[in-house]
């Protein structure tokens, strides 16, 4: 399973996002990370699913759609007729989680599930069989730009060590604080999908950037 870049456009320059999310293909990312968020579950508010299927036109690149809602139950259906590819829920959210991933696979989508960084990671061991994708978030859910919590390594292996005493060859993300430097913490662990955002967009090179995340993994 090689390793794959989730490029955030939480922090993108939103009066251009055609712009960006052309200078993300170009420079190789593999998806497009897309951070939901409803005021709720945190304090800020971003992205609706209009936003979304605005986006959809002007890339073929996946969208990894992250749902950082208190009932992502109702918003589901909505992204995924929106043009999401991953939708990805939080275990800390008030739905019925097993329901919810099922709902997105019956969508034709894949499904995720996170955790917060004072969640004990194995609250979502029961449902990995559900999941294409865990992500582990490796600062507090709701701003771009804060520092990789370097305790989330112990939890990635931890779902990497579960996911493979169950046979799922799933992936496994990790969102915040990636650069060149925690890539290789996180890869080590074993993920294998970086979601990078300032890192990315504080670079005058974006593809010496995404090189340099990819090199990590190596």
């Amino acid at each position: 399973m090689g390793v794959l870049i989730s490029s955030s456009v939480l922090n993108a320059d939103l009066a251009n996002l055609e712009q960006e999310l052309r200078r993300f293909e170009n420079a190789g990312a593999d998806m497009i990370h897309i951070d939901v968020m409803d005021g709720v579950f945190t304090e800020s508010i971003t992205f609706g699913d209009y936003v979304v299927r605005s986006m959809r036109p002007h890339t073929d690149l996946p969208f990894d759609t992250h749902l950082m809602v208190k009932d992502p139950a109702k918003l589901i259906p909505l992204f995924a007729r929106a043009g999401s590819d991953i939708i990805t829920i939080h275990e800390e959210s008030s739905c019925d989680i097993a329901a919810c991933l099922k709902k997105i696979r019956q969508l034709g989508k894949k499904a995720g599930i996170s955790v917060n960084p004072e969640t004990d990671v194995a609250r979502i061991f029961p449902y990995l069989p559900l999941c294409d994708m865990v992500l582990i978030m490796s600062v507090k859910p709701g701003a771009g730009g804060q520092a990789f919590m370097n305790e989330s390594t112990d939890k990635i292996k931890a779902v990497r060590e579960e996911a493979d005493r169950l046979g799922l060859d799933m992936h496994i993300s990790v969102d915040g604080g990636i650069n060149d430097e925690t890539a290789r913490l996180i890869f080590e662990a074993g993920a294998n999908v970086a979601v990078v955002g300032t890192y990315l967009l504080n670079s005058d090179d974006y593809v010496g950037a995404m090189l340099s995340i990819r090199v990590a993994g190596r």
